[in-house]
């Protein structure tokens, strides 16, 4: 079953640090523009970072300078290094990207995670 699977989240206090990791797991050939989403208490879903298919990286702007994303594609799998947490930050992670089957045909519709949570405490 092809999926993709989050691991890395818990319970961190203000200024600490967690990796996230999310694996396409399945018959898999590879992955493409995968991002990191993430659901805050009573908000919408959100763009935390991204990887667009020209290359390029999008990060929102409540995330610039602390957390980073990237990939190894060899292994199908996408981290979210996220540093000088914050209460703010608190909420469910998701991650998100369009998979190609080990056949080269790419999937009709983006994949999700189940999320991993994110707790930070001051």
């Amino acid at each position: 079953q092809v999926r993709l699977v989050e691991s890395g989240g818990g319970l961190v206090q203000a200024g600490g640090s967690l990796r996230l990791s999310c694996v396409a797991s399945g018959r898999i050939f590879s992955m493409h523009a995968p991002g990191w989403y993430r659901m805050a208490p009573g908000k919408e879903l959100e763009l935390v970072a991204r990887c667009t298919r020209d290359g390029s990286i999008n990060y929102a702007e409540f995330v610039k300078g602390r957390f980073t994303i990237s990939r190894d594609n060899a292994k199908h799998t996408v981290y979210l290094q996220m540093n000088n947490l914050q209460p703010e930050d608190t909420g469910v992670y998701y991650c998100h990207a369009d998979l190609v089957s080990a056949y080269g045909l790419e999937y009709p519709s983006p994949y999700w995670g189940q999320g991993t949570q994110v707790t930070v405490y001051s």
